[in-house]
């Protein structure tokens, strides 16, 4: 294990399996690199970080389909779409 930035942990798949305990509890502190032969193939986080990375994904992508509906709004007129009933009675 060696840590290759100050926020950063790299680890090697066999000392992942022997020492998971220690490596878990690294990611406490910062990220861990998990690498295979010289090449990085995963990383793990801490949950809390984890969760909030996917609060701002899910924060991103509703600023972006609100953008998106925006503009296909100004783009559309009454014609282009079709009222309520008539979905239903499509997806029935």
């Amino acid at each position: 294990m060696y840590t290759i930035k100050e926020d950063t942990t790299l680890v090697g798949v066999s000392e992942l399996r022997n020492r998971i305990d220690k490596i878990i509890e690294e990611t406490r502190h910062h990220k861990v690199i998990i690498e295979k032969r010289n090449k990085p193939v995963a990383v793990l986080i801490a949950i809390d970080q984890y969760n909030a990375i996917e609060e701002i994904l899910d924060r991103i992508e509703d600023v972006e389909l609100g953008r998106s509906a925006r503009q296909r709004d100004k783009r559309s007129s009454g014609k282009d779409y079709i009222s309520i009933e008539k979905a239903y009675k499509k997806i029935r």
